[in-house]
């Protein structure tokens, strides 16, 4: 529990010192992945844009960017501080919105979305049959993975809180993520794992 209550202050402190930002953007570089993956004629969805920093960023690149975010407050800061006119902000539940208004969509981004969703093979088939694609249908997925470190699996021998976040509904092993993704009918085309964490180029099948 200490081990839990420190990490959360941590972060919560280091982000201070950052003015505000939290250093894992800088140190871990995770959004430089997403933006090296999507092309410049691309349209990307980000999924849970959150405060649309990753479609901010990739919109720098890429053609269009839809950030979808199921937080009102969210999408007002996004919309207060990273408008562009090639970026659309949606304020509604990826799980259950209706994509059909959507121009065609080359990658489908989700950084660190995917283990908050409760029925996730559900979900990745709704994204791959229902919204209009391009051509190849391309997700780019970051995941946490639970043996990140050792204290995360003895949390759960203990029977205490070991998820990273509360409202995680896994916290995924490599083969666990593949799997989910077999099951929804997704390849995985490319992968590396850093700082605990797969970050995959996948493919529809």
């Amino acid at each position: 529990k200490l081990h839990t209550f420190f990490y959360m202050w941590s972060g919560f402190y280091s982000s201070i010192l950052n003015n505000g930002v939290h250093p894992k953007h800088r140190i871990m570089k995770y959004k430089e992945w997403f933006v090296d993956n999507i092309q410049c004629n691309d349209v990307v969805l980000d999924v849970g844009c959150n405060t649309g920093m990753m479609p901010k960023v990739m919109s720098e690149k890429a053609k269009f960017v839809y950030g979808i975010e199921i937080e009102n407050k969210h999408i007002e800061e996004a919309l207060n501080l990273r408008k562009k006119d090639n970026i659309e902000y949606i304020c509604a539940d990826a799980t259950t919105y209706n994509y059909s208004d959507c121009m065609p969509v080359d990658v489908v981004t989700l950084s660190n979305v995917l283990e908050h969703i409760e029925n996730r093979v559900e979900f990745l088939q709704k994204l791959t049959n229902k919204i209009k694609w391009n051509d190849v249908k391309t997700f780019l997925i970051r995941v946490p993975m639970i043996d990140r470190e050792w204290i995360t699996l003895y949390k759960k021998e203990l029977g205490i809180e070991y998820r990273l976040d509360r409202t995680h509904f896994i916290e995924y092993t490599f083969d666990s993520f593949k799997n989910e993704l077999t099951q929804s009918g997704i390849n995985i085309a490319s992968y590396h794992i850093k700082f605990g964490e797969i970050y995959a180029v996948c493919k529809v099948i």
